[in-house]
């Protein structure tokens, strides 16, 4: 059997790895031991804040949905009750995005909900 000689394979692991660790500051981004820490590290937090974004837009959703709807009179709880009630299946994005784009229509749309 003949001799594999492996540099190759792991100059090419370590300089793709020191790729993805580019635009970090100090050793982070030259030294592969620092490098690797970083980049899974930094793989860690972008998996957790994906999950994250998804929370806080819904929380922003939620509260322009309370701002409009208060302004028109109800409150949300009571208006995402009376949709359930009349089996209407609109996410709290569209209707976010309809209350501050069109708010006449928004308007109205709140009246045939009531």
């Amino acid at each position: 059997m003949t001799r594999v000689k492996r540099g190759v394979s792991a100059s090419k692991r370590r300089k793709n790895l020191l790729e993805d660790a580019k635009g970090y500051r100090w050793k982070r981004k030259s030294h592969f031991r620092s490098a690797k820490q970083a980049v899974l590290k930094a793989g860690a937090y972008a998996l957790r804040d994906r999950r994250t974004k998804k929370r806080t837009m819904r929380r922003l959703w939620i509260t322009r949905l309370n701002i409009a709807l208060r302004e028109l009179g109800t409150k949300y709880s009571a208006f995402i009750k009376s949709l359930a009630d009349k089996k209407i299946e609109v996410d709290r994005k569209v209707l976010s995005e309809m209350a501050v784009e069109n708010p006449n229509i928004f308007k109205k749309f709140v009246e045939e909900v009531k």
